[in-house]
């Protein structure tokens, strides 16, 4: 596999883009798995936000309305065991009453851990939270294709960006996904500003790769904000990944991003709507997918954050002609 950086960092014109997908889709890409499903001719005008909630229960009727009285349609999988057949099962049935998506299992380990014990142990982890997704009737089953570091589990290392990092986390997509032969959910790998998917692109040579139909896309934006460039064009990035990867995107993760200036780049996650993300395109672009992928808020710490944020994001949804409900 060659490397996959481009250097210097160019974003593509969005025709070239929608070249790019198209000739994947013509077959010039070969071995791509299939789209989720064809939508309607007019693509649905609605967003699928969702969040953590607060409420105190564990009770699946009462955690599905939790969700709706916060005007979400979307929700992060409540806490399950895989072998509690009973309590899945009431939990899809509560939340699909309710019209609430369940967006994702979100298993984070280091599926590169150094340690062949852990790692092992790790890969079963998320083979687990893969089976529970499509037993629950989850979007996806997410984790992050890992790290080469030492001393963090998803923190940089110079071989996160080589050829064995890529062929790694093919593999072990694939072994996944051939274990668990799941018939509704998807296994995704969440994008990183310093670990492949570092770019649509790669996240399009991996569906290539992988070349599992039950393999996905999961779309943050912010994690792909690694450079000036990206953090000032942001909107041209989130086309560029809408027209490379739309059709394969399962579910998102929603914040934002500021520029703390000091004498070298230091982007942090703040709240949306206080810092430089353009969610009028983002809320667009992801509204005219059929598929419905959810939009699902995260690494806020209180109850009043997220009210804030998801106050915000209904604000330039409604201003755009979108609706939540």
């Amino acid at each position: 596999m060659q490397p996959h950086r481009d250097t210097p960092f160019r974003l593509p014109r969005r025709a070239a883009l929608r070249g790019l997908a198209g000739a994947a889709m013509a077959g010039g890409i070969a071995s791509l798995p299939r789209p989720l499903r064809a939508g309607p001719a007019a693509a649905p005008r609605s967003i699928r936000l969702g969040g953590p909630i607060f409420e105190k229960t564990s009770d699946p009727e009462a955690l599905a309305l939790a969700h709706r009285k916060l005007g979400y349609r979307a929700a992060y999988c409540p806490s399950l065991k895989l072998e509690d057949t009973d309590r899945i099962r009431a939990v899809e049935a509560a939340f699909a009453k309710h019209d609430v998506a369940i967006a994702e299992v979100g298993v984070w380990c280091n599926l590169l851990e150094a340690d062949p014990g852990r790692r092992a142990a790790n890969l079963k982890r998320v083979t687990e939270g893969l089976a529970l997704a499509d037993a629950v009737g989850a979007r996806c089953c997410v984790d992050i294709a890992g790290s080469y570091s030492t001393t963090s589990w998803f923190g940089p290392h110079p071989d996160n960006l080589s050829p064995k990092f890529f062929d790694a986390a093919v593999e072990n997509a694939r072994a996944i996904i051939d274990a668990v032969k799941p018939k509704r959910a998807k296994f995704a790998f969440e994008m990183m500003g310093w670990a492949m998917p570092d770019s649509p692109a790669c996240g399009l040579r991996l569906l290539k790769a992988v070349d599992r139909e039950a393999f996905g896309i999961h779309l943050d934006p912010c994690n792909l904000v690694n450079c000036p460039e990206r953090f000032y064009r942001n909107a041209d990035l989130l086309n560029e990944c809408f027209d490379t990867l739309g059709p394969w995107i399962v579910s998102c993760h929603a914040k934002d991003l500021t520029w703390d200036v000091e004498m070298n780049i230091h982007f942090r996650e703040v709240e949306p709507g206080k810092g430089s993300m353009d969610y009028a395109t983002y809320l667009r672009r992801l509204a005219a997918l059929p598929q419905e992928p959810p939009l699902m808020l995260e690494h806020l710490g209180k109850a009043e954050e997220y009210d804030r944020a998801r106050s915000y994001i209904q604000e330039v949804g409604t201003r755009a002609g979108l609706s939540f409900g």
